[in-house]
């Protein structure tokens, strides 16, 4: 047995443990995390700053790699809000009587070992932790090798914390960041029951169409929002503004304007303030030509085709004239990645009609597609963003990190043929 191989079944045998180990004692793990994380900030700042080094700040990948202080607080916050949470272990989710006399009854159990592959994100370190202690699973990382200082040391913050309340640590490891472990992770049948990628869209189709463990897949996010006739101007330049500059770098983030063509006049109002943060507009013709002379000329481009059906990550935007919800909606069905997608109207029927047809994890009407987020949602933190549509769909948290299981009690019952 290899070395890989023997972190697997070392993990998979410290997760049997956790199905017995007390909320209560859980929830105080959690809660020493987060005080041992602020009181540690500055050398987990020294740390990032040691990956930061390596990455251009052009990178679009910079932002999600860097930790502030401020993110660190954040963080910490989380681990206490999951804390508080309720477990999401031993919930009846279904219970009756058989006629043969046999009692069931359907209850939420772990999953298991939950492999995560992610990247440039050390504050996922984290969100995965609590989330797979919460919710009684194990957890092998693989992150990428722009995180290893950061996610190395955080991780041994994590053992520390958990030695200290006598529960084996070895219910998280992080693997080195080099190819052999990500083949190793997509091969470990019998050792780990899923893996989650988090990334880009390249590495969420490396990890599904390799893996023989199954995979939730959290998708890109190529992200909409169409500004209809009925559509009211201060609130869509206050919603377009927010979702592409709040944090170009995250999967929720603004990718394409769609804007019903009677409204083409109120364009430039619309995207005005996003001209202070020196966001690229990719404009088809007509909104091109509404455009010209309104917004910035270096700022402003012609879209091509590759400029629809991006995930930018950057502060970059493109823009699509349409001439009715229709055409609004076979736009997003063509080009989106099925993770959040926004109307800005005033139109009842419009808005329901839009509510009912896209076909995404979230679909919002009015608001900021930056809303969608474990935290916001109330979930505490998030795994990830689920695009696909089996066992789960959006924000992945304590919930969705369950699988369930049937007990069945008789009493000397036997099946008669």
């Amino acid at each position: 047995m290899n070395v890989l191989e023997n972190i697997f079944k070392s993990v998979q045998g410290a997760s049997r443990k956790l199905a017995l180990f007390p909320e209560e004692k859980v929830n105080h793990i959690l809660l020493a995390l987060a005080d041992k994380t602020e009181k540690n900030s500055i050398k987990i700042l020294e740390e990032n700053k040691k990956d930061l080094e390596r990455m251009p700040e052009s990178d679009p990948k910079y932002d999600r790699l860097k930790l502030t202080e401020q993110r660190i607080k954040d963080i910490a916050s989380d681990l206490r809000s999951v804390a508080t949470l309720p477990s999401p272990l031993d919930i009846v989710i279904e219970k009756r009587t058989l006629k043969s006399g046999l009692s069931l009854e359907k209850i939420t159990v772990p999953l298991g070992v939950i492999g995560i592959i992610y990247e440039a994100r050390p504050n996922v370190t984290f969100d995965v932790f609590s989330l797979c202690l919460k919710s009684g699973n194990a957890s092998i990382l693989k992150g990428g090798s722009d995180a290893e200082y950061s996610n190395k040391y955080i991780v041994n913050l994590i053992k520390e914390v958990l030695q200290s309340h006598n529960l084996d640590p070895q219910i998280i490891e992080l693997l080195p960041s080099d190819r052999a472990a990500t083949h190793a992770l997509l091969n470990a049948v019998g050792f780990v029951d899923i893996i989650i990628p988090r990334g880009s869209q390249s590495l969420i189709d490396y990890v599904r169409d390799n893996s023989k463990v199954p995979v939730i897949e959290t998708g890109a996010g190529i992200v909409h929002t169409y500004f209809d006739e009925s559509g009211d101007v201060k609130k869509g330049a206050d919603i377009i503004y927010n979702a592409k500059t709040r944090r170009v770098s995250v999967c929720n983030a603004l990718d394409c304007l769609i804007i019903h063509h009677a409204r083409l006049q109120d364009l430039p109002a619309l995207v005005k303030k996003l001209a202070d943060k020196n966001v690229c507009i990719y404009a088809d013709e007509k909104a091109y030509s509404t455009l010209k002379d309104k917004y910035p000329d270096a700022l402003l481009q012609r879209a091509e085709e590759k400029h629809f059906g991006t995930e930018f990550l950057d502060y970059k935007m493109s823009i699509k004239t349409v001439d009715t919800l229709d055409e609004a909606l076979d736009h997003i069905f063509s080009y989106g990645s099925k993770h959040s997608e926004a109307i800005v109207a005033e139109n009842e029927n419009v808005i329901t009609t839009f509510l009912k047809n896209v076909d995404a994890a979230a679909v919002y009407a009015n608001a900021s597609t930056a809303f969608t987020d474990g935290a916001q949602f109330g979930l505490g933190a998030e795994i990830g963003i689920s695009t696909q549509k089996l066992h789960a769909r959006g924000p992945m948290a304590l919930r969705e990190m369950t699988s369930y299981k049937w007990l069945v009690r008789g009493n000397g019952t036997v099946r008669i043929p």
